[in-house]
């Protein structure tokens, strides 16, 4: 059996792939809306939208505020992973670093830079976009972007500010190979759509990691 090519090769350059292979920003008309409640993060709306042929359909939208994930890469080639308590599927799920975006004007890379620093204690010098998604868009608003963080320094409990509460009192913390941690997707043994996704996509970035976008890339 060859070997395989490097992502480098694997890689579709932009002005190769069809004009079509774009999603497209467009917004239906909206006749009435109503805000059926309101928690602390997310608002559960319905909408009654005009479909092309003159219909219409009712749509519930859960707004949210989006998020941003870390996909911590060490020297070794080694995933940084946290495992979460997370209560709506209940469920201890082994996950990559994520977090709201809950700083209004934030920059996204300033913010994945803090949760990777709240929730693992880790700096990176190294960041680019790996993915950007939309989570769930049948039913949420969450936009979500996947970061690429190398170049990794720990830093000290001592000389961190943020103390933890609530689920993110009790994360823990562990390292596993790239290519295990792919494995673990593809058998069923993970199942955070935003982890397996990023440990995806940096798995067919792998290698040099040239072909990835910077981190002001827009997301839309």
């Amino acid at each position: 059996m060859s070997a395989p090519r490097p992502a480098s090769e694997r890689q579709v350059p932009a002005e190769d792939m069809p004009s079509w292979l774009a999603d497209v920003a467009e917004t239906w008309p909206v006749r009435a809306s109503e805000e059926l409640a309101s928690g602390r993060i997310v608002t559960l709306r319905q909408d009654i939208v005009q479909m092309p042929d003159g219909g219409e359909a009712k749509r519930e939208v859960v707004e949210h505020p989006g998020a941003v994930a870390i996909l911590a890469l060490d020297e070794a080639g080694r995933v940084l992973l946290i495992r979460q308590y997370r209560h709506p599927v209940g469920c201890l799920l082994w996950e990559i670093p994520a977090g709201l975006r809950d700083v209004p004007g934030e920059p996204l890379e300033q913010t994945a830079r803090r949760e990777l620093l709240e929730e693992a204690g880790y700096l990176a010098a190294d960041w680019q976009v790996l993915a950007d998604v939309f989570t769930s868009p049948g039913i949420s608003s969450e936009q979500l972007r996947i970061f690429l963080a190398r170049g990794l320094t720990k830093i000290p409990d001592s000389e961190r500010d943020y103390v933890p509460s609530n689920e993110e009192a009790h994360l823990m913390i562990e390292w596993a190979p790239l290519d295990v941690v792919v494995s673990a997707v593809l058998a069923g043994e993970l199942h955070n759509g935003v982890t397996a996704l990023g440990v995806l996509a940096a798995y067919a970035a792998r290698d040099e990691f040239s072909g990835l976008r910077g981190t002001s890339a827009a997301e839309f």
